[in-house]
C-alpha cells in the first residue's frame, strides 16, 4: 500500500505520562507483528499494554533495546512513519468545538490518497452528526470518529486502542467488519481490547502481556489448545461401566460421572474420540444425549497465565 504524502498531520497530543517512580512497565519485552495481519495486545490493567504502544506510535522512548514500526525508528523517523501509520485513541487528539465532518476531512487533507471523508463517515453511521462538534457526541460515537481518523489515510500500519469500548451491536459489528477488510487489504493491525469475543474473532495473533513481559504468543486457535485437555460431555443413564468405556479410548483419556447421570470425557478431543464414545454407547445400548465438545476459551487461557480477569 502506497503511503501517505507530506509530512502528515502533527501528532495528537498525549497527556503526559503518570510519574511511576521504580516501577518497571516494560521488562525486557519483545514481540513482533506479521504484516496484513490483526495482532491482538491482551493484559491486566498495569501489564505494560499501553506503554508498549505508545512506544511503538513514538510517543514514548524506550530506555533500552530497539524498536522498530515498518524497518523504521518511531522516534527518529516519524516524519517518514506519520503518514504510513494511524492511531486511534481512546481518549485525547480531538478537539472539542470541532465539528466531526471538519475534522475528518482536515486529517485526509494531511494525506496523497485518503479515503473519501464523506463515505467513510457514512460506512460508520457518522453521516448525520457530520456537522457535530465532538464535544456533543455520544461515547460511541466519538469511538467511531476516532477510529474514522484513524484509518482515513489508508495506513499500511494501524494501532486501535479499543475499538468497540461504549459501542452498541451494530457498531461492534460493523467495526469488526472494517478491520476485516483493513486486513484483507494488506494492513497490519495492532489492537488492545478487554473483549475476549473480539481477539478471538479478529486475531491472526494474540499476545498477553503480564508485569512488562510476553507470557504467551499464538493465534486464538493454539493458545486454546496448547496444554489443554478438551471434554467431551453428555448425559446417559446412571451408573455406566466407565472401566469398559476407557478400554474403548485412546490411552491418556480419563472419565467419571458427577453428578449422576452425566459424563464428562476428557482427553484429546477429535473426531476420533467422539465416534469412539458414540460407538460405545450404541454397542451397549446407551443414549447418550446433549453430547457436547467444550475447550478452554482465550478468557480461560487469559486467567490461567496472568491470575486475574480482564476488566474495561
Amino acid at each position: 500500500m502506497a503511503a501517505g504524502g507530506g509530512g502528515g498531520p502533527p501528532p495528537p497530543p498525549r497527556p503526559p505520562p503518570t510519574p511511576s517512580g521504580p516501577f518497571r512497565a516494560v521488562d525486557d519485552l519483545s514481540l513482533g507483528v506479521p504484516v496484513g495481519s490483526v495482532t491482538a495486545l491482551l493484559g491486566p490493567n498495569g501489564a505494560g499494554k499501553t506503554t508498549t504502544v505508545e512506544i511503538c506510535e513514538g510517543f514514548r522512548r524506550a530506555d533500552a533495546g530497539e524498536v522498530r514500526v515498518l524497518g523504521l525508528d518511531p522516534i527518529a523517523d516519524a516524519v517518514a512513519l506519520r503518514p504510513r501509520v494511524g492511531v486511534m485513541l481512546q481518549s485525547g487528539g480531538m478537539y472539542p468545538g470541532a465539528r466531526v465532518g471538519e475534522m475528518l476531512r482536515l486529517v485526509a487533507a494531511h494525506h496523497r490518497e485518503p479515503l473519501d471523508p464523506g463515505a467513510l463517515l457514512d460506512r460508520l453511521g457518522l453521516a448525520d452528526c457530520a456537522g457535530t462538534p465532538f464535544r456533543r457526541l455520544s461515547g460511541g460515537q466519538q469511538q467511531r470518529l476516532s477510529l474514522a481518523m484513524a484509518v482515513v489515510g489508508r495506513p499500511e500500519l494501524v494501532f486501535l486502542d479499543e475499538p468497540t469500548a461504549g459501542l452498541d451491536v451494530a457498531g461492534r459489528r460493523t467495526t469488526w467488519e472494517l478491520i476485516e477488510e483493513l486486513r484483507s487489504a494488506g494492513v497490519t493491525v495492532v489492537l488492545t481490547t478487554h473483549a475476549m469475543d473480539e481477539a478471538e474473532r479478529l486475531a491472526d495473533q494474540v499476545i498477553i502481556i503480564n508485569h512488562g513481559r510476553v507470557v504467551a504468543v499464538g493465534s486464538p486457535a493454539e493458545l486454546t489448545r496448547g496444554g489443554a485437555e478438551g471434554q467431551l460431555r453428555f448425559r446417559a443413564p446412571v451408573g455406566l461401566e466407565l472401566g469398559k468405556l476407557l478400554l474403548a479410548l485412546p490411552d491418556g483419556t480419563t472419565a467419571h460421572e458427577g453428578p449422576a447421570g452425566h459424563y464428562l470425557v476428557q482427553g484429546t478431543v477429535d473426531p476420533q474420540l467422539l465416534a469412539a464414545v458414540t460407538a460405545w454407547c450404541a454397542g451397549n445400548g446407551v443414549l447418550a444425549e446433549d453430547l457436547r465438545v467444550e475447550q478452554r476459551t482465550l478468557e480461560d487461557v487469559f486467567v490461567e497465565l496472568t491470575g486475574t480477569e480482564l476488566h474495561p
